[in-house]
């Protein structure tokens, strides 16, 4: 009877441990940056927190995370970081975490940094998942569905991103810079530069209906036309897939999957009465979501 019992315990330990780790994925976070990047994670709310919260990922290194089913959260990278050798605290110029530590342990990235944001296993058990400037850019970053479930017909399965140095090209107004830097090392959204409800999608303008886009997001839009851009861009900017395991690429190579001629990125000009589109260096790239919800997802913090 005894050994009955425990066969029965040992098939339902293995009945919910499959059907748990069939609905899990692995983020395999690259980074093809010339420079070191700290990744920072952070889950939505009632969402256990992943592993790992922030770790350093040094240039070509990348590193898998496990994640359970529907995790959902945001992903992001932080640059320029240091310990200061007197206090021991941590803190990076762009997408700062504010814990004072290398795990960011709860904590989400302090704008403007470019946010990889997912939900897993949501509505018609599809992952949700997009690229956001909406809390303006610090980093190019590409987001690649990956495995059998990504051939599997389930959601569009779509790569996204945005592979555009936007730190060069950044209007003056919007730019943040550091002594010592060239070209400028992040790119605030415009909600973050001027708290304007019109930028930001809030009091009266906080509808779909009141809220569009401005020449700033379109700033944004031009460049990477896959990512969001504002709060309600959601028709060209937000992909599904099923139970797909996901790479997350820090400064991507050009691929076919991305605008690109002779090794070299796409970056944002600005012309007059709109934006170009012009070729620089890869060198010069220097990228990336994520929240409990897919609305929430979209909203500046």
């Amino acid at each position: 009877m005894a050994s009955l019992g425990m066969a029965v315990a040992l098939f339902f330990h293995a009945l919910i441990f499959s059907v748990t780790c069939a609905n899990s994925a692995t983020f395999n976070i690259v980074n093809m940056c010339s420079f070191t990047v700290w990744p920072g994670i952070l889950s939505g709310a009632g969402t256990a927190p992943l592993s790992t919260t922030g770790f350093a990922l040094n240039p070509g290194a990348s590193t898998s995370v496990a994640v359970p089913a529907s995790w959902s959260g945001r992903l992001w990278g932080r640059t320029f970081c240091s310990q200061d050798a007197t206090n021991g605290k941590f803190a990076c110029l762009t997408g700062d975490c504010g814990s004072s530590t290398l795990e960011c342990s709860g904590s989400g990235a302090t704008p403007p940094a470019t946010l990889a944001e997912f939900t897993l296993n949501g509505a018609g058990g599809l992952d949700f998942y997009n690229v956001s400037l909406v809390d303006g850019y610090n980093l190019p970053m590409l987001v690649v569905p990956q495995g059998a479930a990504a051939t599997s017909g389930a959601g569009n399965c779509t790569a996204t991103g945005c592979v555009a140095d936007l730190n060069t090209a950044c209007p003056q107004e919007l730019k943040v810079t550091s002594t010592g830097s060239q070209g400028g090392v992040a790119c605030r959204s415009a909600c973050g530069a001027f708290g304007d409800p019109q930028y930001c999608c809030s009091g009266a303008h906080g509808t779909p209906d009141t809220c569009g886009p401005s020449q700033y997001s379109e700033f944004f839009k031009s460049a990477c036309p896959k990512a969001y851009s504002y709060a309600y861009d959601d028709g060209t900017s937000t992909f599904t897939c099923a139970s797909a395991d996901y790479e997350i690429t820090f400064c991507p190579r050009p691929s076919a999957s991305v605008k690109a001629v002779g090794g070299e990125y796409v970056v944002a000009a600005k012309v007059s009465g709109g934006v170009a589109l012009s070729w620089t260096p890869s060198l010069s790239v220097v990228a990336v979501v994520v929240s409990a919800t897919v609305w929430q997802l979209r909203r500046p913090s």
